[in-house]
C-alpha cells in the first residue's frame, strides 16, 4: 500500500491564537526559527511524499505560493486550493478530489508537531503495511478537547470531544486515507457546529475497512499547535533539542536531500530566501550549496 499524495491543510481562522492570527495566518506564525508549515510539510516529506496540495485561504495563499513556488527546489510537486469557508476538514479533502484522483493520500494538519527516534520508522511502516486506513495516535491529559480513540464492537470508534472520560488517547492530525474515503466522505452532512468533521470520516472507515492504529509512545513528542500554551511550549522545545543536538528540527532543505530528491540546493536563492540568517547559516555549514 503506498500513499503517494498528501492533503496539507493550513486554512482556518485560528481563532484560538486571536489577536496574532487577526493579521496572518496561524501556519506562517514563528515556531521557534521556522513558520508552523515547515514541521508539518517535513512529517510528510519524511513519509516520502512528493506530490503536495496546500489547502489555505484566499487572503494568505500567496505567502504560500511566494515561497514555496512549485516546490521543485525541495524535489517536490506543491499545489494549492482555496478554501473560501472554515467548514471542516471533509471540506479540505473534498477540494483535492480532482488532485487526488484515484490515489491512496495522507492528511495532514497543518498545525501538528510531531518529535520522536521512532517517528521515522512508523511513517515508513505506514507505507508500506497492507491496511487501508493508518492513524497516529497519543496520550493527552486534556482528552476531552480532542478526538478520542475507543474499541466499539471489536472496531475502532473516535468520540469527539466527549464530555465523560473515556481515555486519554487521542488522535492526532495526521492520517492515512484510501481512495475509496473521497466517496464516503461525499456522502456525509455538516455535524450541529455546521462543519465536515473528521470524526465522522474516520468512523465511516473504520466500519468498513481494517485500520491499523500507530499509539506514539513516551519518546516521540506531539503538540497541537492551535493554542498559546502549545505554541510557546513548542518554541522552547525545539530549542532545547536543537541546542544539544546541533541539529535543526524540519530542515526542509536537509530531508529533501536526505531522501536524495536534490543532490544540492542553490545558494543565491538560499540567500534570498532567508537572508543571512542562523538558517542559512545552518545550511551553509552541511555544505549542500552548488
Amino acid at each position: 500500500m503506498r500513499f503517494n499524495k498528501a492533503i496539507l491543510l493550513a486554512g482556518g481562522t485560528g481563532t484560538r491564537l486571536k489577536p496574532m492570527t487577526n493579521m496572518i495566518n496561524k501556519h506562517l506564525l514563528p515556531v521557534f526559527d521556522k513558520p508552523m508549515i515547515f514541521y508539518s510539510m517535513s512529517i510528510l516529506m519524511l513519509a516520502k511524499i512528493r506530490d503536495i496540495c496546500i489547502v489555505t485561504n484566499k487572503e494568505n495563499i500567496g505567502s504560500f505560493k511566494n515561497f514555496f513556488k512549485r516546490g521543485d527546489w525541495l524535489g517536490l510537486k506543491i499545489t494549492y486550493k482555496i478554501q473560501k469557508k472554515s467548514i471542516g476538514i471533509g471540506d479540505g479533502i473534498t477540494l483535492c478530489k480532482k488532485f487526488i484522483g484515484k490515489s491512496n493520500y495522507a492528511l495532514c494538519l497543518g498545525d501538528n508537531f510531531f518529535y520522536g527516534g521512532d517517528l521515522t520508522g512508523i511513517l515508513k511502516n505506514a507505507q508500506d503495511t497492507a491496511e487501508l486506513c493508518k492513524i497516529l495516535t497519543y496520550e493527552v491529559p486534556n482528552p476531552s478537547s480532542f478526538g478520542v480513540l475507543s474499541k466499539k464492537n471489536k472496531k475502532h470508534f473516535i468520540y469527539e470531544k466527549p464530555k465523560k472520560f473515556i481515555g486519554n488517547e487521542i488522535v492526532t492530525g495526521l492520517y492515512f486515507l484510501p481512495n475509496e474515503s473521497l466517496k464516503i466522505n461525499s456522502k456525509l452532512k455538516k455535524s450541529k457546529r455546521g462543519e465536515f468533521e473528521i470524526t465522522n470520516l474516520l468512523n465511516k472507515i473504520f466500519d468498513q475497512h481494517k485500520s491499523k492504529v500507530y499509539k506514539l509512545n513516551r519518546g516521540t513528542t506531539w503538540m497541537d499547535l492551535g493554542n498559546l500554551d502549545s505554541l510557546n511550549a513548542a518554541s522552547d522545545f525545539i530549542k532545547l533539542v536543537q541546542n544539544f543536538t546541533n541539529k535543526k528540527i524540519a530542515c526542509l532543505e536537509e530531508i529533501s536531500i536526505n531522501n536524495r530528491w536534490i543532490k544540492k540546493i542553490s545558494k543565491n536563492e538560499m540567500q534570498e530566501k532567508y537572508g543571512d540568517s542562523e538558517y542559512y547559516q545552518y545550511l551553509k555549514k552541511l555544505n549542500f550549496f552548488n
